[in-house]
């Protein structure tokens, strides 16, 4: 009879847990992106947009760090957005070298509207997990992401 209580090797575990945690990432943002794409932006412009309708007016750098997105990226993804006035550049009040990136009227009701519906599709794909299993994947995701940054 086989022994199916056999440990699994350190090495192997990691490797599972990756790539269960890549593909079921990579399906969750597929689906996600889809939503996305159907209101004509990229995941890039969705995640400046979508941080800035929750949080307010942030400098390039706090965006950059909120959407783990390259300085560069971020000046040309704001470009574009600012092309179509759904964002706009300020100077900082308190550092001229800062600029300060806000929702415009048109960008706020455009992002109003997009919010709900991706929240909404959100809750339904998690919602194969309980409360406490979703807490534990927080818990456990916050946890390896954090290890990370430290290296």
């Amino acid at each position: 009879m086989a022994d199916t209580k056999k440990p699994i090797p350190t090495r192997q575990a990691a490797l599972d847990a990756y790539i269960t945690l890549r593909r079921a990432g990579n399906t969750i943002a597929a689906k996600l992106n889809r939503h996305i794409t159907d209101n004509h932006l990229t995941a890039g412009q969705f995640g400046i947009l979508e941080a800035l309708f929750h949080l307010g007016p942030l400098s390039q750098q706090q965006l950059a760090k909120k959407i783990l997105s390259s300085k560069g990226n971020i000046t040309m993804i704001i470009d574009n957005l600012e092309k179509q006035a759904i964002v706009k550049r300020t100077a900082s009040p308190h550092d001229r070298r800062t600029t300060i990136i806000q929702l415009t009227p048109q960008g706020k009701k455009m992002i109003s509207k997009i919010v709900p519906n991706h929240l909404k599709k959100i809750v339904t794909m998690m919602s194969v997990l309980t409360v406490t299993e979703m807490m534990e994947l927080k818990r456990l995701c916050k946890k390896v992401g954090l290890s990370i940054n430290k290296e």
